[in-house]
């Protein structure tokens, strides 16, 4: 995995809800690791990330699958990010259900 995404990623704004409800159980995150693995929290959601680095001409996209749980039922999805300055940018799709913006600062 790209140094660029690696590391602990603090949620700092999402679309769909605030920081009281990103920040529900721990504080907000995503964590990016070697080998294309990753985990994120927020609210009551808790995912474990398959991800990999689609390359263009121009930038680096953080692609992913994930698959965890949402208030305790097993819920699933994908997503993308890019790095915009210092921060990282993307959107999180759960299968059959809501998406949202992120924006997340590296801890």
């Amino acid at each position: 995995m790209k140094g660029e995404f690696q590391g602990k990623w603090r949620i700092v704004e999402m679309e769909l809800w605030d920081q009281d409800f990103i920040d529900l159980v721990v504080q907000g995150y995503i964590d990016i690791r070697a080998k294309g693995r990753g985990e994120f929290q927020f609210g009551a959601v808790h995912g474990f990330m398959d991800c990999r680095i689609e390359s263009s001409d121009d930038s680096d996209q953080l692609v992913f699958s994930w698959t965890g749980t949402d208030e305790m039922d097993q819920v699933s999805g994908r997503g993308w990010a890019i790095r915009m300055k210092d921060n990282l940018e993307g959107r999180i799709y759960f299968h059959d259900g809501d998406d949202t913006s992120f924006i997340a600062e590296k801890v």
